[in-house]
């Protein structure tokens, strides 16, 4: 440990002793304070130790959101050891790789996907121990029988240690895992209290899954400023809505629809979203202006990454709408162009980051980790540019890193295109994004079938559906004669854009 360290368990400990008395975390039938998180946070911690659990080792989590989750959050991180969070919307092969990539020694479930563990177990013979946050069975141990016994003692950590490996979309088919350290995320948090003007008075709403960068860093701040963390697991329009009126709920997360069925159910009459002060997140214009009207809360835009902590740049919606956000206090950014010379003001080019929030790399790709911190910055692959006040505005992605946001998750084209290949009736395909009215961009897959070959729209969204997570399955399929093609034979998908970006028709040009 240095002296200059400061880790999420100190973040805990600190709470643990200035906010005492306060509630950490609640939900509908529990209620934590600050003092008794912290308490369980070490017995927790001693549980695992004495499981054998080490620094450096990895525990993964595939689970909703529970309360257990941010105990846990605190209890890995005492001990030095990583969490492996895991989307569980993935389906099982994809939760499978997450597994072998990272090789945890031990995995805390939801009970809702226990038999998903269990059917995996023969491939992960990293994993020792299978906890759940249910009631136990044979092969799962209750979470709660590790909440007695004797609190173990924090080791020194640098606030450099890798603490979270969060895997992002895939790119040529493979998930990378991100690797993000303690410092990473504190100092991410600490830009994001400052910026928003958070308190210990704030009241967050756990609507994004915690398993999501934007999710856990909304936690993470909220705990960071001694504010509540309302959990619910699952999102649900009107129970949102009567919590938010019900225990005076000052801040969420928002990716579309969340924010729009949101005010729909207050149209009804039945509830009031007075007391949301802001929002945060990626919402479709005219929602935001809509929230806005009602005059009780501000909206903030934001820009980031996994590999930046999800809020790279920041601003009220207000100050310039449509934009990006504007960098933030603790970030650096600049336009380059293909050869990483920087740009002029106003030009489009990829946009860089350096800042304390870019994580350490990619969890065994050295090489790859080295070309993306080539030059001293993190290559986003993204594309932007900043106006003459310093705003972000963003324009798309680079082309080898094309990437799809369906609702705020991450879909790379090429990984729903592998998947279509496998069918028997597909030739060629290049999957676009396109604007979607209820998530905001939408997947679209442009195909052409092999001759005499028959095949519904519906049914190949069936088949991606079963082959990988259902979010990365196309909303749309168009079938066409044929691709347009560059010079040197391959696909021309910024043609295959603009040929058939723009609409969001499903139909068959064959028939």
């Amino acid at each position: 440990m240095t002296v200059q360290s400061f880790t999420i368990y100190d973040l805990f400990k600190r709470n643990g002793k200035i906010y005492r008395n306060r509630t950490a975390i609640q939900t509908e039938s529990q209620r934590i304070t600050f003092g008794e998180l912290f308490d369980q946070v070490n017995i927790l911690a001693g549980s695992l130790n004495h499981k054998g659990i080490k620094k450096g080792d990895r525990i993964a989590v595939l689970a909703k959101n529970y309360p257990q989750y941010l105990t846990l959050m605190g209890g890995i991180a005492a001990l030095g050891a990583i969490m492996v969070p895991i989307n569980f919307r993935l389906s099982a092969d994809e939760v499978g790789h997450n597994l072998t990539n990272t090789e945890p020694v031990m995995i805390f479930v939801d009970p809702d996907f226990e038999k998903t563990i269990a059917d995996l177990r023969p491939i992960c013979p990293s994993v020792r121990d299978c906890v759940t946050f249910g009631p136990g069975g044979e092969k799962f141990e209750p979470f709660d029988s590790l909440l007695s016994g004797q609190p173990a003692k924090a080791i020194d950590l640098s606030g450099d240690d890798p603490y979270i490996i969060m895997h992002t979309a895939a790119v040529q088919g493979k998930p990378r895992g991100a690797i993000i350290s303690h410092h990473n995320l504190i100092a991410c948090s600490i830009q994001t209290i400052g910026v928003m003007n958070l308190t210990h008075l704030d009241i967050y709403l756990n609507i994004l899954p915690i398993f999501h960068i934007a999710g856990m860093i909304a936690a993470l701040t909220t705990m960071h400023a001694g504010g509540k963390n309302l959990i619910i697991s699952k999102f649900d329009p009107k129970i949102a809505l009567k919590t938010i009126q019900e225990e005076g709920v000052t801040l969420i997360g928002d990716f579309p629809p969340i924010l729009f069925q949101l005010l729909d159910e207050e149209a009804k009459g039945e509830s009031s979203i007075s007391s949301l002060k802001n929002v945060l997140g990626v919402e479709l214009p005219e929602t935001v202006k809509r929230f806005e009207g009602l005059g009780h809360g501000q909206f903030w835009l934001a820009y980031g990454q996994t590999e930046t902590m999800g809020l790279t740049s920041i601003c009220l919606n207000r100050e310039r709408p449509g934009c990006a956000g504007k960098p933030g206090p603790l970030v650096n950014i600049k336009i380059v162009d293909e050869f990483d010379k920087e740009v002029e003001t106003g030009k489009v080019g990829e946009i860089l980051i350096r800042s304390p929030m870019v994580f350490h790399g990619y969890w065994r790709e050295e090489e790859l980790t080295q070309h993306t911190f080539r030059d001293g910055w993190h290559h986003t692959g993204d594309s932007g540019r900043l106006d003459e006040d310093g705003f972000l505005w963003f324009a798309g992605r680079k082309a080898e890193k094309e990437l799809i946001k369906p609702g705020g998750e991450n879909v790379y084209p090429i990984e729903v295109e592998k998947v279509i290949l496998e069918h028997p009736c597909i030739h060629e395909v290049s999957v676009i994004g396109v604007p979607d009215p209820k998530f905001g961009e939408g997947i679209k897959a442009v195909c052409v079938m092999k001759p005499k070959a028959r095949l519904t729209e519906q049914e190949l969204i069936d088949f991606v559906a079963g082959k990988i997570a259902r979010y990365k399955k196309p909303g749309y399929v168009q079938y066409v004669d044929a691709l347009p093609k560059k010079g040197d034979g391959s696909i021309d998908r910024p043609k295959v854009k603009e040929l058939y970006g723009k609409g969001r028709e499903t139909f068959d040009e064959r028939r």
